[in-house]
C-alpha cells in the first residue's frame, strides 16, 4: 500500500448540525493534523491531534464541551480511533476525562479493543490521562435549553416522544422539566504520504438520552472505519447510523469501486432529512465531506 509520491490528506469535522461559526476550531484542528504529519508521516497522530485540538476547543460536543445528561450533572463520552497499521481502540462511557481520545489511543495498546465506564476511567488514570474540567457556563446553558425543549411538544429526538425519557428516567436524582439537543460527534480522517489511512472521533453523548447510552461513535463500523482504501467518520444521531453500520456501509461501496463524494451523499441519503447526519472521508486520490442540514468541517492537503 505503500506511495511515497503521495500527498497527505486532512478532513476534519465538528458536528451535524453544529453551528458553522464554530468551523474556525476545525480549520485550527485540520492545520494542527497536517503540520503533524508532516512532522513524523503517521496518520493516527494526526487524526488524535486533530479530535484532541476540539476536546478541548469548549463549544464541541465533545471533552470539554460534552453534553450534560438529563440530571444536569452526569457527562458520560465515547471515543476510538482505528488505522491501517492495526491500531484500534474504543472507549464508551466514560466520565471525568479530559480527552477520551487519548484514552482510546492507549486502550490500542492493550489486549483489548474496549473498556466502558469505571474500567476505562481507572486506566485513563493509570496511564496519566487527567481528569475533565468543570462544568462550563455554555454546557449548562445548553442543559436549560434542552429542558425546556422537552416540556414542549416538539421532539427533542427524531421520531421519539418526549415523554418517554420521563417514564424510563435511570439517574438518581428526580427528573425536573421546566430547540436545542446534541447529538454530534467530532471526528477527523487523515491520509497520510506513505498510503495509510486513520480515523479519530469523540463524543459527549446525546441529549436526551438515558444514563448508560452508547452511540455509534464508539461501535466500529457504524461511527467509524479505516481500511486499505480509505477511512471514514459519521456523525449524528448515533442510533439510526448504528442501524445502517454507516461508516462500513460506505466504505463498501468505495470497495466496489464508486466515488468518495457520490459514497458520502449516497450515504447520507439513507436517512429521512430530519434526521441529522454528516459523513467525512479520504481515499487514496480524494478527501470529502457531506452532510444534510450543515455541519462546520475542514479539509487539507499536503502540498
Amino acid at each position: 500500500m505503500s506511495n511515497p509520491q503521495q500527498a497527505g490528506a486532512v478532513v476534519v469535522h465538528g458536528g451535524a448540525g453544529a453551528p458553522k461559526e464554530n468551523e474556525d476550531g476545525c480549520v485550527l484542528a485540520a492545520r494542527r493534523a497536517l503540520a503533524q504529519l508532516e512532522a513524523n508521516g503517521d496518520a493516527l497522530d494526526a487524526a488524535i491531534l486533530a479530535v484532541t485540538t476540539l476536546e478541548d476547543d469548549g463549544r464541541f460536543n465533545a471533552g470539554s464541551g460534552s453534553s450534560l445528561g438529563l440530571d444536569g450533572e452526569t457527562i458520560e463520552m465515547d471515543a476510538a480511533i482505528m488505522d491501517t497499521r492495526g491500531r484500534l481502540g474504543t472507549v464508551a462511557c466514560v466520565r471525568d476525562v479530559k480527552n477520551p481520545v487519548k484514552l482510546a489511543r492507549a486502550i490500542a495498546d492493550t489486549p483489548h479493543v474496549m473498556l466502558a465506564g469505571e474500567g476505562a476511567q481507572r486506566f485513563a488514570r493509570s496511564v496519566g490521562i487527567p481528569g475533565g474540567a468543570p462544568i462550563s457556563e455554555h454546557q449548562r446553558a445548553q442543559h436549560r435549553e434542552l429542558m425546556k425543549e422537552l416540556a414542549g411538544s416538539v421532539p427533542a429526538m427524531p421520531g421519539v416522544d418526549n415523554r418517554m425519557f420521563e417514564r424510563l428516567w435511570n439517574y438518581k436524582t428526580p427528573l425536573q422539566l421546566p430547540k436545542s439537543r446534541a447529538c454530534d460527534t467530532v471526528g477527523a480522517v487523515v491520509r497520510d504520504p506513505s498510503g495509510h489511512f486513520a480515523v479519530a472521533v469523540s463524543t459527549g453523548g446525546s441529549a436526551p438520552s438515558l444514563l448508560g447510552r452508547v452511540g455509534d461513535s464508539p461501535i466500529i463500523g457504524s461511527g467509524f472505519y479505516a481500511g486499505s482504501l480509505g477511512a471514514i467518520a459519521a456523525t449524528g444521531v448515533g442510533e439510526h447510523i448504528i442501524r445502517h453500520l454507516l461508516a462500513r456501509t460506505v466504505y463498501g461501496w468505495i470497495e466496489h469501486g464508486m466515488a468518495l463524494d457520490e459514497a458520502l451523499k449516497r450515504g447520507v441519503d439513507l436517512f429521512d432529512k430530519n434526521v441529522e447526519v454528516g459523513l467525512i472521508g479520504v481515499t487514496r486520490t480524494e478527501a470529502a465531506s457531506y452532510d444534510n442540514q450543515g455541519m462546520p468541517y475542514s479539509k487539507m492537503t499536503q502540498r
